[in-house]
């Protein structure tokens, strides 16, 4: 009997799949570990979106070894995939690749300069280096070894032998419209990741017919090693093939048997694996999950193997807000490694356990970054006082670590815009960024940066990637003499109280209530006075003499948060600059 979700005060999505996927195991395999799987195309850059068809069955995964259960994590390397499209934008690559088309990933050179043996050796070693990073635990199993060793042979003749049957289940969707018309491409900073996109699913392959009947079977050609081949006849008996390529001209005739250079298409593919790796719980994408699609259609294949379909939800895309430039992915697509060069690990994992798979959700590039720290660390907070929602706890478990313990964290984790800010500042002199990192609290100064990392790394990547030249903080290295002469009376009042207050309030908490409190001093009221207790007038005020300290410190409106800046300038060049 299917087990009843329970709300969200008691539990969370991952406890609850968990909860099916132990109940569903124990009904198909009694006793035996149980089976999640991902798959992945390293046919470019593996995306962001692409990293939730792996977290979602790690989430449950995990949460199933805490449980106690012996569980395998099966991560399919779709490399034996066909060559597609040469991706736009790649370092290294140019138009020649285009005669790589119809070669299986690992038959394609790797981009120039790279030192990756092929194609989807070199894009799957970042995604390798970010699970790792991430904590992720998966057995991760190379299509391309698969179908070369022979490993699937039993099941190819299998599926050659039930052509007929496999054929039928297919017709039944090959004249039906498709549920969706074409997507409109956007702009990456404000596009929908899809995280099937790239993968052998894309294609839908479900085989062709030729004079000789459906083949669910694509041989690489033995001359040009492409798969633009066709099967002109084959014999259950014996196993005997004949197939052509288009491409070449060429055509041999081989015993299956003993053939290993070719694979299923992609509808029969998909299902023969639930099958035969046992598959309880994979998770699809929006796309695979359309009538007509390969997920819908492999579970009327998958019984022809005498397998079942594996449960899983449908999960929504990930859209990325706010990319000025990339490092690695290059073309548009940020990719795990982008991510965590300006984020810890614990803050990527909870984006992805704090929403339900069918909740789409954005990915921070810009100052949202900042944002999204600040709820971070606020729910950290309330975990250690013990007043976050039972919801909110599970989420922050998931994300600081796994069944095999916590993930390396930062020991003082300041918060993420204010090491922004003295990163900014100090535009990579570590000596000056401790100095002012240890003015933020004179009682407990820092020791070492290391204090702060890795935190303080990726705050500081994000400046230098992130964040364009002209937006960056330069301070002045003169007063603006003009600016400082055409004050007037009550300007020049706020000044001096600002300055006379400097070396009673030289810490971070001391110059936040200083800079605050000076219009309000100025006003006639306590420096302490709380909001409820001011007119509005006073936070026009305060508006005005921060744009007045900004323009005498760094020539702007704006900037990084005052009580910082005033910490990173330094006080004697604070009293210089605002024209003491």
């Amino acid at each position: 009997m299917p087990i009843v979700a329970q709300s969200t005060e008691t539990t969370d999505w991952v406890s609850r799949f968990a909860d099916e996927v132990i109940e569903e195991s124990e009904r198909r395999a009694p006793g035996k570990p149980v089976v999640v799987a991902s798959g992945l195309s390293p046919s470019g850059p593996i995306h962001l979106g692409n990293l939730r068809e792996v977290m979602t069955p790690h989430l449950v995964a995990d949460e199933i070894r805490r449980r106690g259960y012996t569980v395998r994590h099966v991560l399919s390397w779709d490399d034996y995939d066909r060559y597609r499209k040469v991706p736009f934008g790649v370092p290294g690559v140019d138009e020649s690749w285009a005669e790589h088309i119809g070669k299986p990933l690992t038959s394609v050179p790797a981009p120039k300069g790279s030192a990756y043996a092929n194609w989807a050796e070199h894009f799957k070693a970042a995604m390798i280096a970010s699970l790792a990073e991430l904590g992720v635990e998966y057995d991760g199993i190379s299509q391309t070894e698969q179908y070369t060793s022979g490993v699937y042979r039993e099941q190819v003749l299998f599926a050659m032998k039930h052509r007929g049957e496999i054929d039928a289940v297919l017709a039944q969707y090959r004249t039906k419209p498709k549920a969706a018309a074409k997507k409109q491409q956007k702009p990456v900073d404000e596009a929908e990741l899809d995280a099937e996109e790239g993968s052998g699913a894309a294609a839908e392959d479900d085989g062709s017919s030729g004079s000789a009947g459906y083949f669910p079977y694509k041989p690489y050609c033995g001359r040009c090693g492409r798969d633009f081949t066709t099967v002109t006849a084959y014999d259950d008996d014996s196993t005997e093939m004949t197939y052509s390529c288009s491409a070449c001209g060429f055509s041999e005739t081989v015993r299956l048997s003993e053939f290993n250079r070719g694979k299923l298409v992609w509808k029969v593919d998909w299902p023969m694996r639930w099958a035969y790796e046992g598959v309880v719980f994979e998770p699809s994408g929006v796309d695979h999950s359309s009538p007509g699609s390969s997920f819908q259609v492999g579970g009327q294949i998958v019984g022809i193997f005498g397998g079942k379909q594996p449960i899983g939800p449908m999960y929504a895309f990930v859209g990325i807000s706010g990319m000025a430039k990339m490092s690695s992915s290059k073309g548009g697509v940020p990719t795990p490694a982008d991510a965590l060069q300006i984020m810890e690990p614990q803050l990527l994992r909870w984006l992805y356990a704090r929403r339900r798979p069918n909740q789409s959700f954005k990915i921070a590039f810009d100052q949202e970054i900042q944002r999204l720290y600040d709820e971070w660390d606020k729910l950290v907070g309330k975990v250690a006082d013990g007043s976050a929602l039972p919801g909110d706890v599970a989420a922050y478990t998931r994300a600081v670590g796994t069944a095999a313990g916590e993930l390396p964290g930062t020991p003082r984790p300041l918060p993420y815009r204010t090491l922004a800010s003295v990163a900014d500042i100090t535009a990579g002199h570590q000596d000056q960024a401790l100095r002012i990192l240890s003015d933020l609290d004179p009682a407990n100064p820092l020791g070492s940066l290391d204090e702060v990392r890795p935190r303080y790394d990726r705050a500081e990547a994000w400046i230098n990637t992130q964040v364009p030249a002209d937006q960056r903080t330069v301070v002045r290295d003169e007063p603006d003499v003009e600016l400082l002469k055409s004050l007037d009376e009550q300007a020049q009042q706020s000044l001096r109280l600002l300055l006379d207050g400097l070396e009673e309030h030289w810490s971070l908490d001391g110059l936040t209530h200083l800079v605050y409190g000076v219009p309000k001093v100025q006003a006639g009221f306590p420096a302490d006075a709380t909001p409820r207790e001011l007119p509005p007038e006073i936070k026009t005020a305060q508006r005005s003499f921060f744009a007045l300290l900004y323009h005498l410190l760094v020539g702007r409106d704006t900037g990084p948060r005052l009580p910082t800046l005033l910490l990173a300038v330094g006080q004697d060049r604070v009293r210089k600059l605002l024209g003491e």
